[in-house]
């Protein structure tokens, strides 16, 4: 039995109402068998779409002996995320043909992508990551004045970052890089209490699946003390209008990461906020020496690569976009969906990756094969092809992920990948006991 049925921020009622309204508005079959590869593109990429090459061009992965693998996981970077448009990626070629001046770069395309945004100003990063490198050694000589050869520094007093204990994560790291101290709180209590005259920011992760404090209050405070407040955002687009929401509430610095939903070069990101942060966040950054950014090189091809990454995402729609992810899982599920016990759902989470994830949960000891037997299987057949890593796992997905669940992200797939995720899973799932 099928129970296709979406769950997360919206109700099971209207998110069926609206994907069957919008499927129909697109001349798309709601639940409809599946069909031959589509000649269709990737959403917003045009008919007959496959990643820009020349035709006499050598294929150094081929060369390489690396493997091309299907992406029906999403834009994790262990999977080199998302692929580039085509426009996107002809500007990529384009811009290097010619050398430019590095600086005069930078301020013209930050220049540019902050009109585009609605913010102040913007900055071109070597990823999400550097960007909070560069904010948090920004909010450090707004606060002390330092010079970026002295961050770090043990001749500066020691620079507190405040964080909920909560959205303390693994890229704290970034933070550290310059040298601060970060400071745990839990309670409004807790963070009123932490700041003092070595306070220099504040960190929001805006994922963060706990915290007692939201991101409006915690915004509200920092500005109270007088202390900028950063929001992490890496992977919080979808939607479109979050690159304009955050700045627009009044964080004063906002990263985005430039290779996952905004389509852009994996190497890159954006930090988007005030202007005077922005200016400090440049001189923090490549290509000056004695900076902590001086390693976090973004090139030409990657800052001319976001300037067209931005243009083409504003040219997109969130709605027809959420269409075809649902297309292809529709897809998918219509391949698999007479496995005995399998049931099915919809999953959309709130904030980060904020798309359709199918999700399919059956027993095990029915069908004859686990979930992690079935990842590792498609990992070994040709072409390889990757699950969502929440696939057979507890907590990831929160209640709709665990180990009898296949997870499927369907919108980084290439055109015809749904038929072939569709025909491998149910190989899978039917035939157990082949082995490889």
């Amino acid at each position: 039995m099928s129970k296709f049925e979406p769950t997360g921020i919206l109700t099971r009622r209207r998110f069926i109402g609206w994907s069957q309204a919008m499927l129909a508005a697109f001349g798309l079959s709601p639940l409809s068998a599946p069909t031959k590869a589509s000649a269709e593109g990737p959403v917003g990429m045009g008919r007959g779409h496959a990643p820009a090459a020349s035709g006499t061009a050598d294929d150094y992965y081929e060369k390489l002996g690396v493997e091309k693998i299907i992406n029906a996981a999403g834009t994790y970077t262990y999977l080199t995320a998302a692929v580039m448009p085509p426009q996107v990626q002809r500007a990529v070629a384009q811009a290097a043909l010619h050398p430019v001046v590095l600086k005069d770069l930078q301020r013209a395309s930050g220049e540019y992508i902050a009109k585009r945004l609605r913010c102040e100003a913007a900055l071109v990063t070597s990823g999400a990551s550097a960007a909070l490198t560069l904010a948090t050694a920004a909010c450090m000589a707004s606060s002390t004045g330092a010079a970026p050869e002295h961050i770090p520094s043990e001749v500066l007093p020691r620079s507190e970052v405040i964080v909920q204990k909560s959205h303390r994560y693994e890229y704290d790291h970034a933070m550290l890089l310059c040298g601060v101290r970060i400071v745990e709180v839990v309670t409004l209590e807790d963070y009123e209490r932490a700041f003092t005259p070595n306070t220099v920011m504040t960190n929001f992760f805006n994922s963060a699946e706990g915290g007692r404090i939201d991101r409006k209050t915690w915004l509200d405070v920092a500005h109270k003390h007088n202390v900028p407040c950063h929001m992490d955002a890496a992977a919080d687009m979808p939607p479109i209008e979050n690159l304009w929401k955050y700045t627009g509430m009044g964080y004063d610095l906002v990263c985005f990461s430039g290779g996952k939903g905004i389509r852009g070069p994996q190497n890159a990101g954006l930090l988007l906020g005030k202007k005077h942060l922005i200016g400090l966040a440049m001189l923090n950054d490549s290509p000056n020496s004695d900076a902590v950014g001086r390693g976090m090189k973004v090139a030409k091809e990657q800052i001319v690569g976001m300037v067209a990454a931005v243009d083409w995402l504003l040219e997109q729609d969130d709605a027809a976009n959420q269409v075809e992810y649902m297309r292809r899982a529709n897809v998918i599920l219509q391949l698999v969906k007479d496995v005995p016990t399998l049931r099915s759902e919809i999953f959309m989470p709130e904030i980060a990756n904020h798309v359709p994830h199918l999700i399919l949960s059956y027993d095990p000891k029915v069908v004859g094969i686990t979930p992690l037997q079935v990842q590792e299987r498609l990992r070994k057949e040709r072409p390889q092809i990757e699950l969502n890593p929440a696939t057979g796992t507890t907590g990831r997905l929160g209640t709709h992920s665990n180990e009898n669940t296949i997870v499927i992200g369907t919108w980084m797939l290439q055109p015809g990948e749904d038929e072939i995720v569709g025909r491998r899973l149910r190989a899978a799932l039917t035939q157990p006991q082949l082995q490889l």
